[in-house]
């Protein structure tokens, strides 16, 4: 028999993946109350997985209790026990630090949206885009959320949301006039976003989604990706280039792992680590003084996705 946690992670991942294919539909009228309301229905259940877990599995700590003493339960009006939803559990979790702060911020951003999106208020697209970014974070944390908490994987589905540049013909307008509500609820997000100030942050208040359509220079262009075979063609890129896809030196990467662990060490365990990935250019650039002369002096330059492959070893601070 699963856990209740595991039972509520699987349809916590179900609900966000519903929500995410009825955005990502080409033609969907509804696509922004969808949306909302089931993504807050899939924080709420992988919430409640996580305080789950973190009690025992025991179900009676997620009931709502009133009455002079505290002691008894809460009924809905069928008759079953109430249980605690997402603002609540979003607020006792950070405050135990079990839940990042911006993800707490983008929680209150999409229930507000959630609340407001199935009234009767028109949605300029300026406001959709902005629902768009509330979106695409509340999906970029829960994809990590889940990650940190259960270690649980969803590199097998597609987990972004189209951007609308994508899914409807972009227009150009001369003026956007946003409705009275529009303009309030733009308000209350540009104010949860003011606390969000870190761009690496794993965790995020809102996401900005930039999608480009360009000419392609040549009929015959090839697409690119990093690879040790000899016989593929070969790319040159600018040290510009290299250090924006490569940016931390062995000192930034002792550091972000000691940001982000909390049982890392400077160690064998850490230098076998970095020593198995340091062939993989997807991770690892080795630069050396004279690029002729391969036992010239050299320098490593990391990728930050060293550090995804590091989660497997190392405890995340909450």
């Amino acid at each position: 028999m699963k856990a209740r946690s595991k039972e509520l992670l699987e349809r916590a991942l179900a609900a966000m993946v519903s929500a995410i294919e009825i955005y990502n539909k080409p033609n969907f009228a509804y696509r922004t109350e969808s949306f909302a309301i089931l993504a807050v229905n899939a924080w709420e259940l992988l919430l409640k997985a996580k305080w789950l877990h973190d009690h025992k599995n025991t179900l009676s700590s997620l009931y709502v209790h009133h009455g002079p003493s505290g002691r008894r339960i809460k009924k809905t009006n069928a008759g079953n026990a109430m249980t605690h939803g997402l603002t609540y559990l979003a607020n006792r979790l950070a405050e135990l630090k079990s839940l990042d702060e911006n993800v707490r911020r983008n929680l209150a951003a999409l229930t507000e949206l959630r609340d407001s999106s199935v009234h009767l208020y028109d949605q300029s697209p300026q406001f959709a885009e902005r629902v768009q970014e509330i979106g695409a974070a509340a999906v970029k944390n829960f994809h990590s959320a889940a990650f940190d908490w259960f270690r649980q994987s969803l590199s097998k589905f597609n987990f972004y949301l189209m951007p609308l540049a994508f899914v409807r013909p972009h227009t150009q307008l001369r003026a956007v006039v946003l409705a009275p509500e529009e303009k309030r609820f733009d308000k209350f997000i540009t104010d949860l976003e003011s606390l969000d100030t870190d761009p690496d942050s794993r965790y995020s208040v809102t996401v900005n989604v930039e999608l480009r359509f360009v000419k392609s220079v040549s009929k015959d262009a090839i697409s690119v990706k990093l690879t040790n075979d000899p016989s593929a063609p070969a790319v040159r890129l600018t040290d510009e280039q290299l250090r924006a896809r490569y940016p931390l030196e062995y000192s930034q990467l002792v550091k972000r792992c000691k940001e982000r662990y909390a049982d890392f060490k400077v160690d064998d365990k850490f230098h076998g680590l970095r020593k198995a990935l340091k062939a993989d250019p997807q991770f690892t650039h080795v630069r050396y003084l004279d690029p002729a002369n391969p036992f010239s002096s050299k320098k490593l330059f990391h990728a930050i996705g060293l550090l995804d492959k590091f989660d497997a070893h190392y405890r995340r601070k909450p």
